[in-house]
């Protein structure tokens, strides 16, 4: 592992800009049926509107957008060796707080997410405040994502991504730390603890909380609290939430669990296309966020920007669920303290008691009113004031890295 860390900044190249402007002004968009609103997945005239002005105007302004996200993300790269996969190239956000004991914190975005999930909390978590603890913030682009370079083997799976991780942080001397994820930064940051809990891993925090469901013989006290005992009119909407994405939402999950590849084609080649594809879930798996063109537009160009390609972001969904014996709503114990954040519009909504029947380390909760998937970025006051509840003096995980209580 070297110890050489590189700044980083975005620079995408006018030629680059010019090839994407080329590509998107030779789109040939489908046709629609009438009356088709959202039920077909992505409406038309929004794909036509987003692409129109991407050409037209966002493009020329991107080096405006450029600029912003340098300013507001301290960005790095930093050569990092994982076991049987040789080394990668690794970018990431750090920032560090003013407070000197602040609390090291590593933030794990997911599909279709990026780095770029950290940039409302950032100026939040390193705040320095004598009411609430401040953090150290080190936000990863995993492997294959954002200007992080993609693995080339097969296998490399939630081991790996944790793996990456940890050394991260112990190349930038956090030897102790705490994380926070939602989406594959649950799993991830789910076995970050598992591998280095409690040595290293102090506590984790996710707004993707996961349990099991009640079967006879796995869990057979649960099935039988759950057929004794009605649900809660919450408990009840989470579930229905839940069947929805199960039946509505899941294509993209089964398509990128099985064939990478063959989507790849399009995502790589097509700028629409990965909109398309993308634009779908920033707007279904939210709570009415009001998403500006812009921010959908920045959100888009950082994946195709990237370094390895918007190919290489969705394999994961293959060698987690093919290659390596981890998944989503399996293993989910860990030997560490864990908080959940509950957001109404998260895509698997459980019973609070399955899910701590599966997390007997559970120590904070916190139930939202508003707010979906994309917390972080949809609702960053919200997640952070709970990171600093349960961080914070009189929270439940207050001064669980030693020495560094945040204050």
């Amino acid at each position: 592992m070297s110890d050489t860390e590189a700044p980083f900044r975005i620079s995408i190249s006018d030629n680059e800009l010019e090839s994407l402007k080329q590509k998107l002004a030779l789109t040939r968009f489908p046709d629609e049926l009438e009356d088709a609103g959202r039920d077909y997945g992505a409406p038309l005239a929004d794909i036509q509107r987003l692409t129109n002005y991407w050409k037209d105007t966002y493009l020329s302004k991107w080096k405006e957008h450029e600029a912003k996200l340098n300013e507001d993300l301290p960005q790095f790269t930093r050569d990092i060796e994982v076991d049987g996969f040789g080394t990668l190239n690794i970018h990431y956000v750090h920032k560090k707080s003013t407070v000197v004991d602040a609390v090291p914190l590593l933030f794990v975005h997911g599909w279709p997410g990026s780095f770029l999930e950290a940039r409302k909390i950032l100026p939040l978590l390193v705040e320095n405040s004598p009411e609430h603890p401040s953090f150290h913030v080190v936000a990863v682009s995993l492997p294959g994502y954002g200007f992080s370079e993609a693995p080339k083997k097969k296998g490399f799976g939630s081991t790996q991504y944790a793996e990456v991780g940890h050394k991260l942080m112990l190349a930038l001397g956090y030897n102790e730390y705490v994380t926070q994820g939602g989406d594959w930064g649950a799993l991830i940051t789910r076995r970050i603890a598992q591998l280095y809990g409690p040595k290293h891993s102090k506590a984790w925090h996710t707004n993707m909380p996961l349990g099991e469901a009640p079967h006879p013989t796995r869990r057979p006290w649960l099935l039988l609290t759950y057929l004794l005992f009605k649900l809660s009119p919450k408990e009840k909407a989470g579930l229905e939430r839940t069947q929805w994405f199960q039946e509505k939402g899941i294509g993209y999950f089964k398509e990128q669990s099985t064939q990478p590849q063959t989507l790849g084609y399009s995502l790589a080649d097509s700028p629409v296309g990965l909109l398309g594809w993308i634009y779908e879930k920033l707007v279904n798996w939210t709570d009415e966020y009001p998403w500006t063109d812009d921010e959908v537009l920045t959100w888009i160009s950082i994946y195709w920007f990237s370094r390895a390609g918007p190919a290489a972001s969705v394999r994961i969904y293959y060698e987690v669920n093919n290659l390596t014996p981890e998944g989503f709503a399996r293993n989910i114990e860990t030997p560490i303290p864990v908080g959940h954040s509950y957001f109404p519009k998260e895509l698997a909504i459980l019973p609070r008691s399955w899910i701590k029947a599966a997390n007997p380390t559970l120590v904070f909760e916190s139930e939202h009113e508003g707010g979906g998937h994309f917390a972080a970025y949809e609702r960053p006051e919200a997640l952070v004031g709970d990171l600093r509840k349960m961080f914070g003096k009189g929270g439940p995980a207050f001064g669980v890295v030693p020495g560094k209580t945040g204050f």
